[in-house]
């Protein structure tokens, strides 16, 4: 009987470039700590500290009893976009269409493809510093340079314009800039720099947040 020859399974070259998302290593270090009898307030990841409210439960279960349990729209539920759309454009003051909006499972999923998407190998991103670690992971993952800009407490954790200037170049493709993240820090006021930024923009550079 011929014997199967073993090869060494090589990775591809970009897996080198992946980084970790490090809140989750934090988290499983409080935890282990809570199970030691310590009180320990999670900062490690942007989680609400309550269970999620019994009605959302309860439209839960009664989705799958109902049927929902199949394949559905790639970009999600026509009626949720609808909903989403609705909800945004009362409350942040921009019309949103429905046919603008997908669905997601979480934020990693849609900043790895808007990355992937546009940045190529040689391109620069400028990300916010500190910030979620999936930006600096996914740029270095596809080839392109990874460019922080800091964000200042003395400009309630906002940028300085100025320094988004100087980072700007003919290779800048993406800016990433926030209106608010899930680890707590707040939405700017409208005047605040960060807005007056939106407007120096340059015409062939992209940006989200």
């Amino acid at each position: 009987m011929e014997r199967a020859t073993q090869y060494e399974l090589r990775l591809a070259e970009r897996m080198s470039r992946l980084g970790t998302e490090t809140a989750f290593e934090v988290l499983s270090k409080a935890r282990a700590l809570e199970r030691q009898g310590k009180d320990i307030i999670h900062l490690e990841i942007g989680e609400p500290d309550f269970d999620t409210p019994a009605n959302i439960v309860a439209a839960g279960v009664k989705a799958l009893q109902g049927g929902y349990t199949h394949y559905g729209p790639s970009a999600g539920l026509p009626e949720l976009r609808q909903a989403i759309a609705d909800y945004v454009s009362q409350t942040r003051g921009v019309k949103v269409q429905s046919e603008e909006v997908v669905v997601v499972p979480g934020g990693k999923p849609i900043i790895f493809f808007t990355i992937l998407a546009l940045a190529d190998s040689g391109d620069e991103v400028i990300y916010p510093n500190p910030g979620f670690p999936i930006y600096e992971s996914m740029i270095n993952y596809v080839g392109a340079k990874a460019v922080p800009i800091r964000l200042r407490e003395d400009r309630d954790f906002g940028f300085d314009v100025n320094e988004l200037a100087d980072r700007i170049t003919d290779r800048t493709k993406l800016i990433i800039q926030l209106a608010a993240e899930s680890d707590g820090r707040s939405a700017r006021p409208r005047g605040h720099p960060r807005h007056r930024a939106s407007h120096r923009r340059p015409q062939h550079h992209g940006a989200f947040g």
